[in-house]
Parts: structure tokens; C-alpha cells; sequence
């Protein structure tokens, strides 16, 4: 039985911690913060990656833990309503689409996993030195252990694919824009609500579930690549809050707020592209290996789905990780590509470059419930995003002795 180390408590590393134990082999999760990762924003599960969660017995879960987002409201600097939507043409969702705050979805992975997972939190890999029997890791406070594979499921700066495969910037390509996501008060009162201020180049928004008490901030801006500690949540505020100074609507209190946010997360919007997944006995999946950006609307599908295909092709190959790790990439490939296409698209509708621009598109915001062919034209929206989280046919994975 191959005992195996995933670096990453995320929803790649849960899902394939799942699988892996499913197929029998002794699986061993490290994640770098102290607990499970419980924060996080609203994502989406579509397509195939609904077939995973199902195959998994959890699709009823996620659904009851729905976000149920009924509405999205666009408005001015002066909080006037300029437009409004369904908030599932607003995420691009239709038919059995399900959105999920990610820690819901993280707890419910967890805890499906069951005892048969090891978890060590608060501990991260430091160095892998292969060796032909196995993977010799050290940890930053933990004793040094040997694997027979490593799987880095450690995000978009993952720690892996760097001691793996070399520096960051080979394979993180930036696409002009930045995001950030915190905790605010629910001071608007908002309930299943999202607003959105749009202006030139940046966009400010809240939303609330009602789930909870609290609310969710999210900026988006475009940028050139910027200089900053990825380490230092004040200058990250500081750059925030200056990107955003004299923005109306309701920014100046959501940036004094920002402050006491207990999550505060900022990041380039970029895309990881790599000519392959694996060195030895070391592989990648999800974000660290390749993710298409909050853009895409499909990071967690492609992550659900990676982390099956994954788990399957191991257990195909019966020992033989290299046969497995390349059916993986075979069978991946072309769903990855489909799905990191869509950001692209998705970014020029997320952040609008003009005045001009955001006026049209509130105008036909207005005009779509009354013109002919409406129903056309919102099936020209989600068509895009249909057709690549169906990319791929989830099949079943049986080892020959099964």
C-alpha cells in the first residue's frame, strides 16, 4: 500500500486525501495553518465536478449549505440602483450549478474523510530529496519523513511546485487584474444580496448569504504587476485602500473596516500553466498545477475533478506511478485548457475599462427583460461556461484485482 503525502488542507488536497483512502492507500494531508481552512468566498460547482461530489455522497450536503444568492444590484457612487440581475445569471450558473462558501464546502470534504486520513496542521514542506525507493521530506517543525509520492495540492504560490519544479515564474501568468476578498459587518443589512459599484479599471462589492451575521467585501481592480510583500496583510491594506481612495458608494467605510477583517486576502488574478504535472514522484494538483483564476468561475470544479482523476489513474497503475501520473495528465489536459480559456472572457465583463463601457452595460442590463430573444441571449452567456465544465466524462476507476 503507497503511502502518500498531500501538502495542502484545500479542496484539492481534501478530495484526493477521499479518493486516495477510498482506493486503499495510506494517505498523509500537512496543511500550513494551525486548522482547517474554514474562510474563504462563494464558489461554484458545475458540470463534472457535480458528478464527483455525487460519487463522493455529499451532493446533498452542498446543496443544503447553497448560498441561495437571490439578486445582484449594480449601483452609482451616490448608492443609486444603475442595474440589477439574478444572481445566477450574475455567476453565470444555470440548471443543477451549485454555489457553496468555500469553508462549508472545506468542512464537509474534512469530515467525509473520516479517521482514515493522518492530518498534521501547522506544519508545511521545507525540502524533498527523491530517492529511488521513495520522496525524503522535511517540514518546518515536524520530524523529516519519507513517502513513496508527494502530491502538491498547496495553491497558486505553491511550496511544492517550486522545490519540484523550479521558480514561480515559469508557470504564474498574471492577468493584469488583482482581487481581494474580507470579512466586514453586515452594515447594508444585506440578505442573499450582492451590490456592486462599478468604475473605471476597479470594481468594489458586498454580499451577505444569510448564513451568517457578517458580510463579504470583495475588490477587484486592474494593474500591472505589483510589488508587495505576500506576507504583510498592512501593506497589502495600505496598497487597497490607496488603488481605492475617492471611490464612492459605500468603499471609505468597507476600507475602514478592512482593518479588523480576521481574513483579509489579496492576490493577482493568474493562471498556472505547466507542460506537465509531475517529476518523479512528485505531481500537482488543482491550483498549484493549474489554476485558471477566480475569473473562470471553475478553480473548485477543476480542483474536485483533478483530484478524482488523480486518485483513479494511481490507483489504475497499481504501483506504477509514472503510468499513473501520465493517464492523469492525459485525461486532464483538455478540460483544464477549456476551463482556463474562460477568464479571459470574463474579466473584460468583470472590470469595465471606461465610463462609456459601464453605462452600456447597465443600459442592457435594463433593456434584456424586454427584449425579443432574451432567453438567447443569457444561454450566449452560460454557454461558455457549460461546455467546459463538461469537458471531460467522469468515469469509473477499478484497479485489476477490483
Amino acid at each position: 500500500m503507497a503511502n502518500i503525502l498531500v501538502s495542502g488542507g484545500s479542496v484539492a488536497g481534501l478530495t484526493l486525501a477521499f479518493w486516495l483512502r477510498e482506493h486503499g492507500f495510506a494517505v498523509t494531508v500537512a496543511e500550513r495553518a494551525p486548522s482547517l481552512r474554514d474562510g474563504g468566498y462563494k464558489i461554484d460547482i458545475r458540470g463534472a465536478a457535480l458528478d464527483v461530489v455525487a460519487r463522493m455522497g455529499l451532493l446533498d450536503e452542498v446543496r443544503r449549505h447553497s448560498t441561495d444568492m437571490q439578486v445582484a444590484r449594480f449601483v452609482d457612487a451616490r448608492g443609486r440602483q444603475i442595474g440589477t440581475m439574478s444572481a445566477q445569471l450574475f455567476g453565470g450558473r444555470e440548471g443543477d450549478d451549485v454555489e457553496i462558501m468555500r469553508g462549508d464546502l472545506t468542512r464537509l470534504l474534512h469530515a467525509a474523510t473520516g479517521d482514515g486520513v493522518e492530518y498534521v496542521f501547522d506544519d508545511s514542506v521545507t525540502a524533498l530529496r527523491e530517492t529511488p525507493d521513495g520522496v525524503h521530506v522535511t517540514f518546518a517543525n515536524g520530524s523529516p519523513r519519507t513517502f513513496d509520492l508527494v502530491v502538491g495540492a498547496d495553491g497558486l504560490h505553491s511550496t511544492v511546485r517550486g522545490l519540484a519544479f523550479g521558480e514561480e515564474s515559469r508557470f504564474v501568468h498574471d492577468l493584469g487584474h488583482y482581487i481581494s476578498i474580507f470579512t466586514v459587518p453586515n452594515h447594508l443589512h444585506l440578505d442573499r444580496t450582492e451590490m456592486m459599484h462599478p468604475a473605471p479599471g476597479r470594481s468594489a462589492g458586498m454580499y451577505s448569504t444569510g448564513r451568517g451575521e457578517d458580510a463579504k467585501a470583495m475588490f477587484l481592480f486592474s494593474s500591472p504587476p505589483l510589488e508587495y510583500d505576500r506576507r504583510d496583510p498592512a501593506q497589502q491594506k495600505k496598497l487597497l485602500a490607496d488603488v481605492f481612495s475617492g471611490q464612492g458608494w459605500e468603499v471609505p467605510r468597507i476600507l475602514d473596516a478592512m482593518g479588523d477583517a480576521p481574513d483579509f486576502y489579496l492576490d493577482s488574478i493568474s493562471q498556472v500553466r505547466m507542460d506537465r504535472w509531475s517529476s518523479g514522484r512528485v505531481a500537482l494538483v488543482g491550483d498549484a498545477a493549474y489554476a485558471a483564476s477566480p475569473a473562470s468561475g471553475q478553480g473548485t470544479s477543476l480542483a474536485l475533478v483533478g483530484a478524482y482523476v488523480l486518485a483513479g489513474c494511481l490507483a489504475e497503475a497499481v504501483g506504477d506511478h509514472a503510468a499513473g501520473f501520465a493517464a492523469y495528465e492525459r485525461e486532464m489536459r483538455h478540460f483544464v485548457e477549456e476551463n482556463q480559456k474562460l477568464a479571459a472572457g470574463n474579466l473584460k465583463g468583470m472590470v469595465l475599462k471606461s465610463a462609456a463601457q459601464i453605462r452600456f452595460q447597465m443600459l442592457m442590463l435594463r433593456l434584456m427583460p424586454h427584449l425579443p430573444g432574451k432567453n438567447r441571449m443569457i444561454e450566449r452567456v452560460t454557454e461558455p461556461i457549460r461546455t467546459a465544465a463538461t469537458a471531460i466524462t467522469i468515469r469509473d476507476y477499478r484497479t485489476p484485482a477490483s
